[in-house]
């Protein structure tokens, strides 16, 4: 599969105007019990989640743990996923960092691996002016030839991407789509008017407001788990059906309060806890992160009790 970056083409969906899918996973990196890569487990994870909606995923973001796991071995993570699945799915991996140059070779090393697209988080810790912000995203993308996903997300990078900076940046061939975790829907619907940038919900619980403004679909972590389900609100929401929707979502409601049981930051220790509860291993969380608590493990399993009371997602 390849994507042409100088257009907004169809994705896997087949669907002009969504060039990385609609239902995008963001992807944790299974470990082994000693700490290392488990790559064999990333292949297995990558088939389930296609297997069950995602018709995207993103590996080596920070749900991957990305700032945890070494250059090489996010290239490995990238060639497991797309041995897997890469014929059935659009694959990005995380390449933004709070160094320019080094997102560059990151970039260049995603392509190299065989990487459909990256995700271009903002320059974290050293807040950089909005001219700043432009010439390091505009850098990334000359520097490499993926199609790339920004990724605004203040709440970890402190420094929003300004509405001036995101339609400036719209013109760039390469940059393409933005995933929204600043959720400002009034600046994003300014963004959706008056560019070509194909956005993306980066917060699961509010994916359907995200939708109804125009966006596409969702960069999940909760379709760790209820991937049917996120699918089919998502498809609902794209056929123009938000009644059905919403009913979707009232069901996913559980979902998301479990995932907030392990702190905001910690949506990765939630998809791995949540993905072993549904019989799924996938090793524990590399430090700073920690494993679920027994008593959030609890909670989460309570609440996923609650979605799967009648057996069926979706």
């Amino acid at each position: 599969m390849s994507i042409d970056s100088g257009a907004l083409v169809a994705g896997p969906s087949g669907v002009p105007g969504r060039p990385f899918g609609t239902t995008l996973t963001a992807m944790v990196t299974p470990f082994t019990a000693d700490g290392a890569v488990d790559l064999e487990r990333v292949g297995a994870l990558a088939s389930r989640l296609v297997d069950e909606g995602s018709d995207g995923l993103v590996v080596n973001g920070t749900t991957g743990e990305s700032p945890t796991t070494t250059d090489a071995e996010k290239q490995d993570v990238i060639r497991a996923t797309v041995e897997a699945v890469g014929e059935r799915a659009t694959i990005l991996s995380g390449i933004g960092t709070y160094d320019t140059a080094h997102s560059i070779t990151l970039a260049r090393a995603a392509e190299a691996a065989g990487a459909h697209g990256g995700l271009l988080v903002t320059p974290y810790y050293s807040r950089p002016q909005q001219a700043g912000l432009l010439a390091h995203f505009t850098a990334v993308a000359d520097g490499c030839g993926l199609p790339i996903m920004l990724y605004d997300i203040p709440p970890r990078s402190v420094v929003p991407i300004a509405v001036d900076t995101l339609l400036a940046l719209a013109e760039h061939p390469r940059i393409v789509a933005v995933k929204d975790a600043k959720g400002d829907l009034e600046a994003g619907a300014r963004v959706i008017a008056g560019s070509d940038l194909v956005y993306y919900s980066g917060d699961d619980p509010v994916t359907l407001p995200w939708m109804s403004i125009g966006a596409v679909g969702v960069v999940s972590i909760v379709a760790h788990v209820v991937g049917p389900t996120v699918k089919a609100m998502v498809d609902a929401a794209n056929a123009g059906d938000f009644r059905a929707a919403r009913t979707f979502h009232e069901k996913l409601l559980p979902v998301h309060r479990a995932m907030g049981r392990t702190g905001g930051g910690a949506g990765l220790v939630f998809a791995k806890t949540a993905l072993a509860l549904r019989g799924f291993e996938v090793g524990g969380p590399r430090l700073p992160q920690i494993p679920a608590t027994a008593e959030q493990r609890d909670l989460i399993e309570a609440d996923l009790a609650e979605f799967f009371t009648d057996g069926q997602d979706a």
